[in-house]
């Protein structure tokens, strides 16, 4: 009997080692902002970790005509956005894709994101391969999953 559970638990090894060389990433918090009716465009946000070095190197969506890995920044008071070949995934740290920061970029909606919706999301990673995640939508203006603290508006909008 002992033999057997020595051996079991040698098999469980095994697989876990095989699991985490193939890379498994944690996805968390997959939300994007609600878009007015008549917007192109729209954002999507989430939490990556990954328990062996990895790169998030694409992603897809049905809502979108295409989607991409930007970059958000503030140079002498103007914003720039870049696209992002890839995002790299330190072993075992979090990377938080965020508003004003890093980002994917939904390009050519085919709908509005409505706040109370989701859509499927595709992420593309080096090792880990592809993996589907359910992003839901929330109001217009939030700053995270589950309502956040909305942005403010400009005045006349």
């Amino acid at each position: 009997m002992s033999k057997r559970l020595l051996a079991l638990a040698t098999l469980l090894l095994l697989a876990r080692g095989a699991a985490a060389q193939t890379g498994s990433v944690e996805v968390k918090n997959a939300w994007a902002r609600a878009t007015p009716g008549n917007a192109e465009n729209g954002a999507a946000y989430l939490t990556l970790q990954s328990a062996t070095a990895d790169r998030l190197t694409g992603v897809s969506t049905p809502v979108a005509k295409s989607a991409g890995l930007h970059t958000m920044s503030m140079e002498g008071g103007v914003m720039k956005m870049a696209p992002l070949a890839g995002i790299d995934l330190p072993a075992g740290q979090t990377v938080t894709l965020n508003p004003g920061a890093i980002h994917i970029m939904l390009l050519g909606l085919t709908r509005p994101l409505v706040p109370g919706q989701s859509f499927r999301l595709t992420l593309t990673f080096e090792k880990a391969g592809t993996r589907e995640v359910t992003v839901g939508v929330e109001k217009v203006g939030s700053m995270g999953p589950g309502g956040g603290t909305p942005m403010p508006m400009p005045a006349g909008r």
